[in-house]
């Protein structure tokens, strides 16, 4: 499993203390290796100079580190100056994305409304210098017409030059399983990489889910709920789901795994270090 990739990723902080909390955190996680570390990008590039900061500091650490940049909002101008910027600061990584509407902001902001658009004037900026991750919505993207829609979309980024993929999480395997068949018989032949989310809280993961399409499974709805506030035995439940799930994943040969880590080191650490496969990957 030499080609096994792991990466995990993180959003940027407000505070001192916070950002203190983060680099502890990275510190933690890069014990195990992995690829590559990602960093968010607010909705309408509302984190863009944290974003920068955190990324340009841990690309300096020793793993290499991948800024999320969207296009919602920003100017062609705008956006090839941080490119540029990623460029100097010895970045070759980055995940192109549409990017989440600020509350009030049209969907026409911006001279780039979608993410295939990014990704094309990535590479008609830049070649080959970056590594272009792109998002995949297994479940299919909260604001997609339909299923059939959101695939097209995803073959259209494909297309304009992304290298690999990083889907939402899920926990319903076979949606998976179901969308990387689907796209592959439209021809995608990159690596699509399964986002992998801890289960810690279930409020959060609820409000989350609600908002980004991913369904829980009524099974682990129920069982979340019935711990109430237990949360050393949602924290134990949830370790064993994912643990399963992404066990399943490696054994049906995933290229890798993403983790959103919420900028928490301890939970995916368990599920990674559960599946043994630090000294193969």
């Amino acid at each position: 499993m030499s080609d096994f990739r792991l990466s995990f990723e993180f959003f940027p902080t407000k505070t001192e203390e916070g950002h203190k909390k983060l680099l502890a955190t990275r510190d933690m996680l890069a014990t195990e290796m992995p690829e590559f570390f990602s960093v968010t990008y607010g909705a309408g590039g509302s984190t863009r100079d944290r974003t920068l900061s955190i990324v340009t500091e841990m690309n300096s650490m020793g793993i290499p580190a991948a800024p999320h940049l969207s296009c919602v909002g920003d100017s062609k101008a705008e956006i090839r100056d941080l490119l540029n910027i990623y460029k100097e600061n010895g970045i070759n990584r980055i995940v192109a994305l549409r990017g989440d509407l600020p509350s009030g902001m049209k969907a026409s902001s911006g001279e780039l409304r979608y993410a295939n658009e990014l990704v094309e004037f990535i590479r008609e900026e830049t070649g080959d210098h970056f590594q272009l991750e792109v998002a995949a919505y297994p479940e299919m993207h909260p604001q997609a017409q339909n299923f059939e829609n959101d695939l097209d979309n995803f073959v259209r980024k494909v297309e304009a030059g992304a290298n690999s993929a990083i889907t939402q999480y899920f926990y319903n395997i076979d949606s998976f399983y179901y969308f990387v068949d689907r796209v592959q018989a439209k021809g995608v032949q990159i690596p699509i990489v399964p986002g992998i989310m801890p289960i810690t809280n279930y409020s959060k993961l609820a409000r989350f889910s609600d908002a980004c399409g991913a369904e829980i499974p009524r099974w682990i709805r129920k069982q979340l709920e019935a711990y109430g506030d237990d949360i050393e035995s949602i924290q134990k439940f949830g370790e064993e789901v994912v643990t399963e799930m992404c066990q399943e994943l490696v054994d049906q040969g995933v290229p890798g795994l993403h983790f959103y880590t919420l900028n928490q080191a301890a939970p995916n650490l368990a599920v990674w270090r559960n599946l043994e496969l630090g000294e193969d990957a």
